[in-house]
């Protein structure tokens, strides 16, 4: 490292950090596929995958223990490619059907992405939606104050997380040559791997998390100290799932960016 580096790129995940408080549109619609096959799942269950590309998400789901048991206990039989094709369709058809109403923008988040903007800092994207789910995310955000340079889906490409492309790709669209100047920024485990596997610096977001898992009513009325003891496990599991700072909400992100700035002119 040069000590003339500086951050250059922040790259955000879409729910549950920039926009869908507590990313709940995801959440509610593989609760309502599965529910059409007959298995029950638990939300804890459905947020264990989330940030992996949709599809993929079905597949982990279908894979864990009670849930590959209950699918044989429904259907007679163990569950196949067919099924989570299906399943995908299922999940696709109970999204869209809601998913502009998930598109308003996190608290703080419109006036740090604006900030950093201004610091002439780029702000790309990626997400475990596919490119169709964004065509309607994107603009919806965007009428709202929210807007990206770009953004990348899983469509296309080798992988989707906790591969790294999704970052690559932002980085060749960019202009963006160093990955020590980019920050990946998003609120599961998934998007911290794949910031790791990047190698870029890796931030975790707690309120409105799918990894705190509360909308914005609960966080606002749950008393103080429950609150914080919740924040607290969060944030542990993300330090250890290997993020290198985690913040409570966005407008924490410009200080770790300037902490990190000032680590480059260090060595």
């Amino acid at each position: 490292m040069s000590n003339n580096k500086q951050i250059e790129c922040v790259i955000m995940d879409w729910a549950g950090t920039a926009v869908d408080f507590g990313c709940f549109a995801p959440v509610n619609a593989f609760i309502r596929a599965f529910g059409e096959i007959a298995i029950d799942l638990s939300t804890k269950e459905v947020r264990e995958p989330m940030g992996a590309a949709k599809i993929e998400h079905i597949r982990r789901l279908l894979r864990m223990e009670r849930i590959s048991r209950a699918f044989k206990t429904a259907h007679h039989r163990d569950w196949n490619e067919e099924d989570v094709v299906k399943l995908n369709q299922s999940f696709e058809k109970f999204l869209f059907a809601t998913l502009t109403d998930y598109t308003d923008p996190m608290p703080h988040v419109v006036e740090t992405i604006t900030f950093l903007r201004r610091q002439g800092i780029k702000i790309g994207s990626t997400t475990g939606y596919t490119r169709t789910m964004m065509d309607v995310v994107e603009p919806a955000a965007r009428l709202k104050g929210y807007f990206v340079e770009n953004c990348i889906t899983p469509d296309g490409l080798p992988m989707g997380r906790p591969a790294p492309f999704m970052i690559f790709k932002n980085m060749i669209d960019l202009n963006v040559q160093d990955i020590d100047c980019v920050v990946k920024v998003g609120d599961t485990l998934e998007d911290i791997r794949e910031g790791s596997n990047a190698k870029t610096w890796t931030v975790g977001v707690v309120i409105g998390s799918s990894e705190l898992g509360l909308c914005e009513t609960e966080v606002n009325g749950m008393p103080l100290s429950e609150l914080n003891t919740q924040i607290a496990a969060v944030r542990q599991k993300m330090l250890r799932g290997g993020a290198h700072y985690v913040i409570d909400s966005l407008s924490e992100l410009p200080g770790v960016i300037e902490r990190i700035n000032s680590l480059f002119s260090t060595i």
